[in-house]
């Protein structure tokens, strides 16, 4: 009797847990076809959504078996907290409470990353406002976010979490984030090396032990990734001197009980170095062994260098990308005698299968015209697929100057193992300039100017522009058009009217005014990718008014002051920049010839002759050379037997020889003022520095430089050219293309002054023309 009641109370005990812990079913013996089903406790979500889970239907036949079924499928929605079903008689009940919605998420204390971060990372996993609140996807979001602030270095942070409800079944979520210190390191060590010092080793890192000048140099605050890419430096540092056996052997990082502290202790194995043995090439060859042979910068004899050897296998990759072959794999196989501490490198060249390009597509241009854009490509489609051309075109896109940005993608076509797409995605910048300001010049004073400018005019890549200038030394009204593809063949057409009025004194120059009224056609011709020829011709109605200096009085005594000018030009450019503004690689040179025609009555006849270059050499990846130079000449002819004063040469100012005024360089009149001449020398030596924290930002630049050079009167008996009187400077300078104009600024030692030059140290100019 005892026994039996034991096992009732055991029974009846197992009977009640299962009534608590498992979701009930009430129900009357036997199956029953279902007639309705109702649903009860819905706040937010919608009967069908239930309906669309449940595993029968109306008219089903239910029955103890299915029940569980039908529950799962509804907890596995994550919408509900509790399932019961019960019968009614042959309506099935379906009774749930649904877990809360997520109503706020608010984040505090957080500084090292952003709010907006955190939410956007937050509702790409779900959890936003809106959705099904879930304690425990809350509590992985805690561990998450303590990762990644150990990621950080910041091992004192701590993740806390606090929910209140809210009305209609809402909750309200804080985040609260101390992030404490990031953990500093103390010493890091280098444990096995023996050919190289310590300090030499640490030199190639980021990370820095703790300093006396920490807190302005940094770099001894703990960061996982930062130390993960010095130890890639590291490796680099011994394979690119020939230690291929160079290996990591462990990497110890140790904190401080207060998680303030981090010891780093580095274990390696230097091994000895080798030198190449030989160098070959294996595989398909659809390019002559030779030329491959050329694009290889490893020598029989030198110390193995990873660094040449990568460099190299990716040259044989890109020429073979030229010629079509975009899946080409080059890979370095270096066989290692240790014995006699050499390596033989062969490179395996598969090239794959000719690659053809189904479609050239653009993304990005909302304003601009897909013709412009495809216009500019030179790869095309149907096509062998070229590595070369495909860049050609995005660097052709960048010139064009209506993007701030270009990337270019080639995936593979699916399906296909010979078709790749090539995407372009650019980032548009303004449609259009209005320019309502104020400016101001060292020299020109107050400049009031208006400028209307569409370098891209309604998406159609041409330009138009109107302006209108104001300052102490001229007023100027101008207005052009230029269509870059005249033709299809990419021939260029512009038309410009001007009106201007001079008051040459006030720019440092001898003293005279002028008016003049004018305006030409001009035309670009394409030669090859990189030449062009150009031509115009003008009209100008010149009125010159007498001025105060001996040279201005003889020349209208002689001349007169009012003239019939027929301009005509050509010229030669040769271009491989990467950009036309701020550029940083490629070169430019030009030459230009000018001279006027006596068509009319009035003429002035004279010629000038200029030559332009600029080199931009990338010396490293931060520093980046740039070599300008300048020669100009001009001359009368017919009835004119010199070059006119007023169209003479100039030097001096923030753009040519900085450090001296603006235009005062070179011979004077008898007021003392700048003549000008009509022979220019002029050359100057630039160094692109880096700009710490910018050095993605384009339109900013800082420049070393050393400017050199003079204007020369060489019609005048009394003078001659002699180099002894080259005016040179030296200093910093500066451009930032700021959305209201161009600013420059420079700071020059003028070191080649002579009596009676007016140098300026400081020059800026802001609001002008570039």
């Amino acid at each position: 009797m005892r026994l039996f009641m034991f096992g009732g109370r055991v029974t009846c005990f197992f009977f009640l847990c299962i009534l608590i812990l498992c979701p009930r079913v009430w129900s009357q013996e036997g199956d029953f076809v279902i007639g309705d089903v109702r649903v009860q406790g819905l706040q937010r979500i919608s009967e069908g959504t239930v309906f669309n889970y449940l595993p029968f239907k109306v008219g089903d036949r239910f029955n103890e078996a299915n029940t569980g079924q039908a529950i799962r499928s509804l907890y596995q929605t994550g919408f509900f907290e509790d399932v019961r079903l019960e019968r009614d008689g042959d309506t099935l009940v379906v009774i749930v409470k649904e877990r809360p919605g997520i109503g706020s998420i608010e984040i505090t204390g957080n500084k090292e990353i952003k709010t907006e971060d955190l939410l956007e990372g937050l509702e790409q996993i779900g959890f936003a406002e809106g959705r099904v609140f879930d304690r425990s996807q809350l509590d992985r979001i805690e561990q998450e976010l303590t990762r990644q602030y150990f990621a950080l270095g910041r091992y004192a942070a701590r993740i806390g979490s606090d929910v209140q409800p809210l009305e209609n079944n809402r909750v309200a979520i804080l985040l609260e984030i101390e992030e404490g210190d990031k953990a500093r390191i103390r010493r890091i060590n280098i444990v096995g090396n023996r050919d190289f010092k310590e300090k030499d080793l640490l030199d190639e890192f980021e990370s820095k032990s703790t300093r006396a000048l920490s807190f302005l140099l940094g770099g001894d605050q703990y960061s996982r990734q930062t130390l993960s890419a010095d130890l890639e430096r590291l490796r680099s540092f011994y394979l690119d001197r020939g230690y291929i056996r160079f290996s990591i052997d462990s990497t110890q990082v140790t904190i401080s009980p207060d998680r303030r502290q981090i010891y780093v202790t580095i274990n390696v194995t230097e091994g000895g170095q080798y030198r190449v043995s030989d160098i070959s090439l294996a595989g398909d060859f659809v390019i002559p062994q030779e030329e491959l042979f050329d694009l290889i910068d490893v020598r029989r004899g030198d110390l193995f260098e990873r660094k040449a050897v990568t460099a190299s296998a990716n040259r044989i990759t890109q020429r073979l990308g030229e010629e079509g072959y975009a899946l080409a794999n080059v890979n370095p196989a270096p066989e290692i005698d240790d014995e006699a501490n050499t390596v033989e490198v062969a490179f395996l060249v598969d090239p794959g299968k000719r690659t053809y390009v189904r479609r050239i597509s653009f993304s990005g241009n909302e304003r601009t015209r897909d013709e412009v854009l495809r216009r500019e490509m030179r790869q095309q489609e149907s096509s062998w697929f070229s590595t070369r051309k495909v860049d050609r075109g995005r660097v052709r896109l960048e010139r064009l100057g209506y993007f701030s940005g270009v990337e270019v993608q080639t995936p593979q076509v699916a399906g296909s193992d010979d078709q790749v797409d090539v995407k372009y995605s650019v980032q548009e910048n303004p449609a259009g300039n209005l320019l309502l300001g104020i400016g101001f010049s060292q020299n020109q004073g107050l400049i009031l100017r208006t400028s209307i400018t569409q370098d891209n005019f309604l998406g159609s890549g041409n330009r138009i522009n109107f302006t209108f200038n104001n300052s102490e030394v001229s007023r100027a009204f101008a207005l052009g058009y230029l269509n870059p593809y005249y033709t299809i063949d990419g021939v260029s057409r512009g038309f410009d009217a001007y009106y201007r009025e001079v008051d040459a004194e006030d720019a440092n120059l001898t003293n005279y005014d002028a008016t003049q009224l004018g305006g030409g056609v001009d035309f670009g011709f394409p030669v090859s990718e990189h030449n062009f020829l150009t031509t115009g011709l003008s009209v100008e109605r010149l009125d010159l008014a007498e001025g105060g200096s001996t040279i201005a009085r003889e020349f209208f005594a002689e001349q007169g002051t009012s003239f019939n000018v027929v301009r005509m030009d050509a010229g030669f450019r040769y271009d491989t920049r990467n950009r036309a503004i701020l550029p940083t690689e490629g070169s430019h040179y030009r030459v230009r010839a000018e001279f006027t025609a006596p068509l009319f009555s009035d003429p002035l006849p004279y010629y000038k002759l200029d030559f332009r270059s600029d080199w931009f050499v990338p010396l490293t990846s931060l520093f980046t050379l740039v070599l300008q130079n300048e020669v100009g000449y001009g001359d009368g002819y017919s009835d004119l037997d010199a070059l006119p004063f007023f169209e003479n040469f100039y030097l001096g100012g923030p753009r040519s020889l900085r450090g001296f005024e603006e235009n005062t360089v070179g011979p004077r009149d008898s007021n003392n003022n700048a003549i000008g001449g009509n022979f220019k020398l002029y050359s100057s030596a630039e160094m692109i520095l880096p700009l710490p924290f910018l050095e993605e930002l384009r339109q900013l630049r800082m420049t070393a430089f050393f400017d050199i050079g003079n204007v020369y009167n060489l019609e005048d008996d009394e003078e001659t050219f002699s180099l002894g009187d080259l005016r040179y400077s030296t200093g910093l300078s500066m451009v930032w293309v700021s959305p209201v104009g161009i600013l420059t600024l420079s700071l020059a030692s003028p070191l080649g002054s002579q009596d009676g030059d007016r140098t300026q140290p400081f020059q800026f100019t802001f609001g002008t023309s570039f």
